[in-house]
């Protein structure tokens, strides 16, 4: 008797190269947004190359490809070449020995926007409710945007006064500090957080996403408030590969315009993001005599000269230095 194939996600679908690809990364347990990507650039590349099978291609046809992509940036075109050799080289298992060595444009140095105690404080104040709650956790514990929207209630101690951030970024997990100041506001956003948990648990086919394999591991964590999203969306979904109700975690866009339009109408004169409150967590700490190495595990450097970045910050217009026509 022939088991019929399940409809759904293309994970399923081992023989079609998206499904492959999204198995493969998975297997090695590389981020959602990675995964979006390499599947978006070879989709792309298939498109290009006329929805002809990579397998057929040449190395003319992927040069081709790099080559069309001049006008954008180099982060971008670097992404794209790194979802080429995965496909070849993990998936595929049929490398192109040129594509290896193809060497990769260089990103310039930037130094990062800081913003001054006062700036933030303005930035700040400019913002209401969730998220003013999460760019102060941004700037007052050194997370990046998707570390503060997808922090899980578990992950925040108030008895230490501080938060693990897990499978950061190069999935690397870090302990940094709550900040004192925000822990009234803290608890009374998980109040109300805990309360809309309970409403959602009356439909009995709500469960929270669960990494890994938890869900089949502990099925009651799915149930679980401590394994909830801190800043859960106003919204909930159907999952098309399991038929449960689930809540996901604010979208980063909602904190990324928010933080836009606080510094247009504070006429912040700097180009500013919500990196730039990670930015200023790093610089503030260097100004007030931390050590570098303390503030590399806060931030979750694994090289210190990443971190060494702010040290030119740091001493920007003459910090430290006084300059011969003011003497």
């Amino acid at each position: 008797m022939t088991v019929p194939e399940r409809p759904g996600r293309l994970e399923d679908r081992p023989l079609t190269l998206l499904g492959q690809l999204r198995r493969v990364i998975r297997l090695r347990r590389y981020s959602g947004r990675t995964e979006e990507a390499y599947v978006d650039w070879v989709r792309r590349f298939v498109r290009f190359a006329g929805m002809r099978h990579p397998r057929s291609l040449t190395p003319a046809d992927v040069r081709a490809f790099l080559s069309s992509l001049r006008n954008v940036s180099v982060s971008t075109q670097n992404q794209a070449l790194a979802a080429l050799l995965f496909l070849y080289r993990r998936v595929l298992r049929a490398p192109l020995p040129w594509l290896e060595g193809f060497e990769l444009a260089k990103q310039p140095r930037r130094l990062p926007v800081v913003l001054t105690h006062n700036e933030v404080r303005i930035l700040i104040d400019g913002l209401s409710g969730t998220r003013r709650l999460i760019a102060t956790l941004m700037y007052g514990s050194g997370l990046r945007l998707m570390e503060a929207v997808s922090l899980r209630v578990k992950d925040v101690d108030f008895a230490t006064r501080a938060i693990t951030v897990r499978s950061g970024k190069g999935g690397k997990d870090r302990v940094t500090m709550l900040p004192e100041s925000i822990v009234p506001q803290l608890q009374a956003h998980l109040e109300w957080a805990e309360r809309g948990f309970r409403e959602d648990l009356k439909d009995p086919r709500f469960g929270v996403a669960l990494p890994d394999a938890l869900d089949r591991k502990v099925p009651s964590a799915r149930r679980a408030f401590y394994w909830s999203w801190v800043f859960p969306a106003h919204r909930t979904y159907v999952d098309a590969s399991t038929g449960e109700r689930r809540r996901h975690h604010l979208h980063e866009s909602v904190v990324q315009k928010a933080v836009s339009r606080a510094a247009r109408a504070a006429g912040l004169r700097k180009r500013v993001t919500c990196h730039s409150l990670r930015h200023s967590f790093a610089t503030h700490l260097l100004e007030s005599g931390y050590d570098i190495r303390t503030i590399q595990e806060l931030l979750g450097h694994s090289d210190v000269s990443t971190t060494m970045l702010y040290t030119h910050v740091l001493n920007r217009g003459g910090r430290g230095v006084r300059s011969p026509a003011d003497a």
